[in-house]
């Protein structure tokens, strides 16, 4: 069923769910919703599952995606609707739905198992185990009856049966070996990491750095938007020429490809293809949050304009189509619509000539890479940006400005368009998370670009979060989603949260931000951190206990909860002065440095907190009456790429009281004689305090 599709009256369904449901529908998950109706005897992550599995003796089935994972909808169509793979099933397991976004603790685990016993990942994830949790054996998606080389999951699930009957001794090892490796992996040895590890990193970038299409490796092609941030960093520190070479290319590249929406702006999450054309069609909060932080990046570095056109375009679609009612933020939407991927979004080239019309229909398709054949599936197109904008405005004989207008309306004819067609289903959840990363975004576009309404948009988020998804004992819950409220906060709930809030003070200088953060830190401290070997486990002490206590560091898709931790435990010493923070972010590095030291391009947060605390850092104070009076100091910051750097804003009297609490050396840090008065200490030296723009724009200059 459609996770939006209106419910029964579930007072009225028995235990089960009854001839109709499963007990899939009494959750609140789209993805678990979207099975509830299955023959599959489905439950959902609970103890009674495992209980029926040891009283019943039978193995345990364990299904893993989400709502908006376009092969996860293959396999249910394929299997789980199928009378005879549900029947199978039901007969011989127990099987479990799990929605990854609501319980990423226990993706993070079976990914691994199924990383480790097959060398790949991804989803529909599909894991065997015992009734104690312990897997042996996991794929990811099968057909229902073997194709091209693959076994067929009905053959998997025969044979699986009969190795659970008739080798139970064999199958248990294979578990207890599986948890081993899981523990071990989580306590590796510390070591120490230096600058040269920064270095290692930007050199295995430039190995696999795509010269010709942008990116990084082969096909399929993922954005790597806090890599790019990464190396963005590094060039600022540098002056390497090449690191900003291999950034630009690949924001300008991917901006230009067909992963970009063109029609309604926002990212897909990732390209099927090495030139950034075919995307899978799914788009999601995470990726777009992380690469609107990017392009803010790229346009703080270079002022080109084509950057902050980006921000302001995935604004637009982040802001119009993924924000609830309350100002927070829902987590993607799908890839297919009435059964088909991509069906939403391509057109062919007669129906891109009948909608944008004759004038120009020719001229905008050739801008757009519109052909008769198409470059999609059944003859459609994928619209991209296929010429060089400047050679067409030329050939065409168009002027900037009316190119500008035409291309505007000509988006405008293609949306009204595509708003007749039946479009994707919303995973309309929110997610702790995810908007934390996007109040983030928010938060520094807002700055950057002198938009006050995206810092708004993030206020508004934030303080849904902090009202609705914040215990009384100032614990995070993880998941809203129709009025519920559910699941104990994870690592990266608080980190990710943590770091929004950051943001949000340095462009609201509210105090009450900076106080929620350090306070959510506080509480991150107390319920994940590992006093003995450091660094941060990703469930709290007392969350459930699953095989294995994992700590999470590899910055994929997602930058990973220790990564994000040391960052905001790095920001908040340079903002508070707190000395045992930065002791906390330097035993993150240690606990954490065998693993990012093995693949430092595969850690580049943890990388950009290392660069941050290595230095030399900026704390910039200004101090004044009111926020008014440093309307010219903050034009100043605007104007610039400042990767290293925290600010804060001392009111005056009274009104600074509440950061003074939070910030006791601000006591000295005051306006001199009335006037808006700027301090910047670097590299833990304390320059003279400047009371103009001018001044504090030298003084900036000169510091580098």
């Amino acid at each position: 069923m459609s996770p939006n599709a209106e419910t029964p009256d579930l007072s009225t369904l028995p235990e089960d769910g009854g001839p109709e449901y499963n007990r899939l529908i009494f959750t609140s998950s789209p993805y678990l919703l979207q099975h509830a109706r299955n023959p599959v005897d489905w439950y959902p992550w609970c103890e009674a599952a495992f209980e029926k599995a040891r009283r019943e003796d039978k193995p345990i089935f364990l299904s893993i995606g989400y709502s908006t994972c376009h092969w996860c909808h293959v396999m249910e169509h394929e299997s789980f609707e199928d009378p005879e793979v549900a029947a199978f099933l039901n007969e011989h397991y127990v099987s479990i739905k799990v929605d990854r976004e609501e319980r990423p603790d226990v993706d993070h685990i079976y990914m691994a198992v199924c990383q480790a016993m097959t060398g790949a990942g991804g989803w529909p994830l599909s894991v065997f185990m015992s009734p104690e949790q312990l897997p042996f054996f996991s794929g990811t998606y099968f057909p229902k009856t073997d194709r091209f080389g693959k076994p067929g999951f009905l053959r998997v699930l025969s044979a699986l049966h009969a190795a659970w009957r008739d080798e139970r001794t064999k199958v248990m090892t294979i578990g207890e070996e599986l948890r081993g490796s899981l523990h071990r992996a989580s306590e590796k040895r510390p070591a120490e990491l230096d600058a040269s590890v920064l270095d290692t990193a930007e050199r295995a970038f430039d190995h696999s750095f795509d010269s010709v299409h942008g990116g990084f490796g082969g096909a399929p092609k993922f954005p790597v938007p806090h890599a790019l941030s990464f190396l963005l960093r590094r060039h600022d520190r540098s002056g390497d020429a090449s690191l900003l070479r291999m950034a630009e290319h690949t924001l300008a590249s991917m901006y230009r490809g067909g992963v970009y929406d063109h029609v309604g702006f926002g990212f897909c999450r990732y390209s099927t293809d090495a030139q950034w054309l075919v995307p899978h069609f799914e788009k999601m909060l995470y990726d777009n949050a992380l690469l609107m932080t990017a392009y803010t990046d790229a346009f703080l570095v270079t002022r080109k304009e084509e950057y902050a056109t980006v921000v302001r375009e995935i604004a637009t679609y982040i802001l119009r189509d993924m924000t609830s009612a309350d100002g927070a933020f829902f987590s993607a939407e799908n890839a297919d619509s009435e059964g088909e991927e991509g069906k939403f979004y391509v057109f062919t080239r007669a129906g891109f000539l009948r909608i944008v019309g004759a004038e120009h229909g020719e001229a905008l398709a050739e801008y757009f890479g519109i052909t008769a054949e198409g470059n999609f599936e059944h003859g459609n197109n994928v619209l991209h940006i296929a010429v060089d904008p400047a050679e067409w405005r030329r050939r065409h004989g168009l002027s900037e400005g009316d190119a500008a207008l035409l291309l505007n309306d000509t988006r405008s004819r293609l949306l009204d368009a595509r708003a007749l067609r039946v479009r994707p289903s919303l995973d309309d959840k929110i997610l702790v998370s995810w908007n934390g990363l996007m109040i983030s975004a928010l938060s520094r576009a807002g700055v950057a670009l002198d938009e006050p309404h995206y810092v708004q948009a993030a206020r508004l988020a934030a303080d849904f979060l902090l009202n609705t998804m914040l215990r009384n004992d100032g614990s995070l819950q993880h998941r809203h989603r129709a009025g519920e409220t559910g699941i104990d906060g994870f690592l990266e709930d608080y980190a990710f949260f943590v770091w929004g809030l950051i943001d949000l003070y340095e462009a609201t200088f509210e105090a009450a931000y900076l106080r929620q953060a350090l306070a959510l830190n506080a509480r991150m401290i107390a319920d994940f951190h590992d006093a003995e070997r450091g660094g941060f486990f990703f469930t709290a002490h007392d969350a459930e206990t699953l095989i294995s206590r994992t700590k999470d560091v590899y910055d994929g898709a997602l930058p990973s909860g220790n990564s994000s931790a040391a960052l905001n435990l790095i920001r908040l010493a340079r903002l508070t002065g707190d000395a045992e923070l930065e002791r906390l972010a330097d035993a993150t590095f240690r606990a954490m440095g065998q693993q990012v030291s093995s693949l430092p391009s595969g850690h580049t947060v943890m990388l950009t907190a290392l660069d941050f605390a290595i230095g030399p850092s900026r704390e910039i104070v200004l101090a004044a009456e009111t926020l008014e009076d440093i309307a010219g100091f903050r034009t100043v910051l605007r104007s610039r790429f400042l990767p290293r750097a925290v600010t804060l804003f001392h009111a005056s009297g009274q009104q600074g009281e509440a950061l003074r609490d939070l910030v006791p050396f601000l006591s000295t840090q005051r306006a001199i004689e009335g006037r808006a008065t700027a301090y910047l200490c670097e590299n833990h030296v304390c320059t003279a305090p400047v009371t103009s723009a001018v001044e504090l724009s030298t003084l900036l200059d000169g510091s580098r």
